[in-house]
Parts: structure tokens; C-alpha cells; sequence
């Protein structure tokens, strides 16, 4: 495109919204420890050791508000994932602080809400919402099961209404969910974990690390074992020799 098609383009969109009048941030604190490390694992596993479809970049965050409308408040999930989209690198610009939908051309593709107590509406008016944006997935994970007998409860859009999934698989991000009992930053418990396509869970950045050194430990200990092997050998070798010399007969010769 010619700088001029490109000036022309630009001149062309509408202005963006003021926003300077908007809240991006409460100062509020995450509500208690549990949320607090469930987004985390949730967030730093997608960046320590997820590829979005077609190794597009990807946006995921905990508790970041998402705007729709500058006359409307924020909705702001626990955790959100959107792909083929990517921060503004002058992020504490004030325009750029939030997930404003003008500015990424798209809403989230995911939402998921962490069920803390009975009053956070995520199965009734935070569902609408998310819905009325246009988020592809909605999650509902209620850990303690304060909403229902379920402790997660997956929807996919459909025809601008949510209709809840059989599983917790979302195909166009080829991504699931699972709940998962292990150890987590020193916390052994039942954790909502990502997986794959083949059910595995896609490890934390500490998964990966211990991985590697339990391959390279594993590498050492066959190392160790080959020069084990040849040293053995060796010595099996000379000491037949040995014998044959006490013999009269020279192992070296070369008949």
C-alpha cells in the first residue's frame, strides 16, 4: 500500500473514543489467595508453552477489564484469552491500558470467571454480557460449587446465545480444560489446568524446566552407562590378552 492509499485509509476511520474519563484501574486487589494463583497458572502456562492456531500471537491476561462501549462499565473475567491480537507496545498509555474492542478489532475469545462467592452473577448477567460481545467461549469454573453441582461449566456461542458444551474443549483454539490434583508453587490441590488435544497439560515455565533437567539427568545417567559399557569391555579385553600372553600367544599378531 502507497503512503498515500495509507493516508487516505487513515483519514477514513472514524476517531477513537476519548477515554481518558474511563477507569483501567480499580486499585482493587484479587479477592483471595486461591484466585489469585489459579490465574496465574492459568496465564504463565500459555506463555511458557502455548502456540495459538497458526502461530498467531495471543493475548492472555487475569483480571483486565474488557470494554465494549465507552457509555457502558467494563466487564472484567478472571482470566481471557485472544488470539491473533497482541498489547500496544506503549501499553500505559491510557487508551491502550484495558481491553477497549475498538482498539483490537475483536472481542476476547474466551472468558473465564474464577466462582469466589454467590453474589459474582456469572451464570445470569456476566453471561449475558460476554454473549452480548461476541466472546466465542465462556467458562464458569466454580471450584466449591456455590452456583451448582458443577465445577465447570463451559458455553460456546451460538447465533448470539451461549449453549453449554458436553466438554471442555474449545476447537478453534485447540485448547481444553481439565481439573487436575498436583502441585502448583508449593500447593498440592485441585487445579484448572489447560490441555491439548492429547489430554496433556500444558506445562507451566517450573514443568518445563524440571523436564529438561530430567531429560539432561537422563542423558548424563546413559552417557555414564555407555562409558560404563566400553570400560568394561576394555578391561575384559586386556585381561583376555593377559591370558593369552601367559599362553605364549600373542594377542597382537596379526595372522
Amino acid at each position: 500500500m502507497s503512503s498515500s492509499d495509507s493516508h487516505a485509509r487513515s483519514e477514513a476511520l472514524p476517531p477513537a473514543p476519548d477515554v481518558s474519563g474511563l477507569v483501567t484501574e480499580d486499585d482493587a486487589p484479587v479477592d483471595n489467595f486461591c484466585s489469585e494463583k489459579q490465574q496465574r497458572l492459568l496465564t504463565e502456562s500459555l506463555y511458557s508453552s502455548w502456540s495459538a492456531p497458526g502461530a498467531t500471537p495471543f493475548l492472555a491476561a487475569a483480571n483486565v477489564g474488557v470494554y465494549a462501549s465507552i457509555h457502558k462499565p467494563p466487564v472484567v473475567p478472571d482470566v481471557l484469552i485472544s488470539v491473533d491480537v497482541q498489547p500496544a507496545r506503549e501499553w500505559w498509555d491510557k487508551h491502550n491500558r484495558c481491553y477497549f474492542l475498538w482498539e483490537f478489532g475483536k472481542p476476547p475469545d474466551l472468558a473465564l470467571e474464577i466462582v469466589s462467592d454467590r453474589d459474582g452473577l456469572e451464570l445470569s448477567a456476566k453471561l449475558r454480557q460476554y454473549a452480548r460481545m461476541g466472546v466465542r467461549y465462556y467458562v464458569v469454573y466454580d471450584p466449591v460449587r456455590q452456583l451448582s453441582d458443577e465445577a465447570l461449566q463451559c458455553f460456546a456461542l451460538r447465533e448470539g446465545d451461549y449453549e453449554q458444551l458436553d466438554r471442555a474443549w474449545f476447537e478453534r483454539l485447540n485448547l481444553g480444560l481439565v481439573l487436575w490434583q498436583g502441585e502448583y508453587e508449593q500447593r498440592d490441590d485441585l487445579w484448572l489446568r489447560w490441555v491439548d488435544a492429547s489430554g496433556a497439560t500444558i506445562p507451566t515455565g517450573a514443568e518445563r524446566a524440571a523436564s529438561e533437567r530430567a531429560r539432561a539427568e537422563s542423558e548424563r545417567a546413559r552417557a555414564e552407562g555407555e562409558r560404563a559399557r566400553a570400560e568394561s569391555e576394555t578391561a575384559r579385553a586386556e585381561k583376555l590378552a593377559a591370558r593369552l600372553r601367559a599362553l605364549g600367544i600373542d594377542p597382537d599378531r596379526e595372522e
